[in-house]
């Protein structure tokens, strides 16, 4: 994928704010866990951002039905009518799900070996592959008929963005990640809204 959408609408796109797992460095994929006093923080930093940048009306919110994201959306979006939809979860990790990061390189010498910080998550055994994930997100970006709030994840939020972009799916490095920031997407080009 290389050209950006045709027409795609105004997108502010959010990551959940920090969980237990992710201060441990465990692998959630489509596991869960709450979030942080720091992911709190994060998530209604979010919300004062999105309160200066939104407009007032005629904008959808959808979240990953993730319970961290959910919890997310809820605090930054307060009043908002947030849907679902299950495109915007994570990665499915296979069997690395609930696994620290140390003990998976511990364990493969493939994951020692990535030179990428996140296209090794796509070799988990019995987990989603690139390709896979790229075709559930493509399809809701296809969707969008008008600004829209994007709930999600750290590896969905990565390639959302690049298809978003019209970038190469594998170029989930180049995009900035992070939580308690907002990215905007308007007309091909990216903005990060931070508090």
């Amino acid at each position: 994928m290389t050209d950006v959408l045709p027409d795609l609408p105004d997108i502010w796109v959010l990551r959940h704010g920090e969980t237990e797992w992710n201060a441990a460095g465990r692998m959630q994929g489509r596991l869960d866990s709450p979030l942080t006093v720091t992911g709190l923080a994060q998530a209604e930093a979010q919300g004062r951002i999105l309160a200066r940048e939104l407009p007032h009306d005629g904008v959808r919110v959808l979240s990953s039905p993730a319970p961290r994201a959910l919890r997310t959306a809820r605090l930054a979006l307060d009043g908002r009518k947030i849907a679902c939809d299950a495109r915007l979860e994570e990665i499915d990790l296979g069997r690395w799900q609930g696994r620290t990061i140390d003990d998976l390189r511990a364990e493969n010498a493939e994951v020692r070996a990535a030179t990428d910080p996140h296209l090794w998550k796509f070799a988990a055994p019995g987990g989603e592959t690139l390709g896979q994930m790229a075709d559930r997100v493509q399809s809701l970006l296809l969707e969008l008929e008008g600004p829209t709030v994007l709930v999600t994840h750290g590896v969905t939020s990565r390639l959302l963005r690049c298809i978003a972009l019209g970038m190469a799916i594998t170029d989930l490095a180049a995009v900035p990640g992070g939580q308690g920031i907002v990215h905007h997407i308007r007309n091909g080009r990216a903005r990060l809204l931070r508090p």
